[in-house]
């Protein structure tokens, strides 16, 4: 429990604590609770009419579509409340998924750089390096109890490019860009980076590297496509 305090104020002593017992439970549970809290308090607190017409216009944004189109699209699409049931397992799912693409690249990346990362150390590494995405979920949990119950998700992530630096409008090409990148990513390479260097004593380059590559390919992805 002392790692979940010590991996905000001494980082390098937790990750060597790791090195031989590579835990993860609890970060990814404390990760995985907090996003279904907040994802779920988000669909039971919305404003049920503003979110329909929110959906119409998202969908609107990406392509024109007539009267009747909009009409045809708005029953098939699940309501605010319905859709507090599903987003919390969807969370868990993405979460666990992407959790496990992580760990399955640290093991690649360890082979290729001549390190010994199984799929469990591999984990470890990517659980506790996000544990700065915990006060993301903090401060979306504190924005939607402080602002009004008409506000898109993506608003009330106040660490994202947007909206904490711009606000754009739904049919700007650099739109999902912006509101996927957080400033809390430069935080989770570092810890990442750290927890690599301190594991195999490798130079800040190698480490940094390794941290990065993911982001870097994925970013650079959707910016190829914002451009084009």
């Amino acid at each position: 429990m002392s790692h979940l305090i010590n991996i905000f104020l001494e980082p390098a002593k937790v990750f060597a604590d790791l090195k031989e017992k590579p835990g993860f439970w609890l970060p990814l549970l404390l990760l995985a609770v907090l996003g279904v809290v907040s994802t779920t308090a988000y669909f039971l607190t919305v404003d049920p009419e503003w979110f329909s017409g929110h959906q119409v216009a998202q969908m609107q944004a990406q392509r024109d579509m007539s009267a009747a189109e909009v009409e045809q699209a708005k029953q098939f699409m699940p309501g605010a409340r319905a859709s507090a049931y599903f987003a919390g397992p969807m969370v868990v799912l993405f979460m666990g998924l992407v959790f496990a693409v992580m760990a399955l690249y640290y093991l690649l990346a360890g082979k290729v750089t001549g390190n010994a990362v199984g799929f469990r150390r591999g984990l470890a590494l990517v659980a506790w390096s996000s544990m700065p995405m915990v006060l993301g979920n903090l401060v979306v949990l504190g924005a939607l109890f402080t602002s009004s119950n008409q506000v898109s998700f993506e608003s009330l992530q106040l660490l994202n490019v947007d909206p904490l630096f711009v606000q754009l409008p739904l049919d700007h090409d650099w739109l999902m860009l912006a509101r996927s990148f957080s400033l809390l990513n430069f935080w989770v390479w570092f810890l990442a980076a750290l927890g690599w260097k301190t594991w195999f004593r490798t130079g800040w380059g190698q480490a940094v590297t390794v941290a990065v590559l993911p982001s870097v390919v994925i970013y650079g992805v959707m910016a190829l496509f914002a451009a084009l």
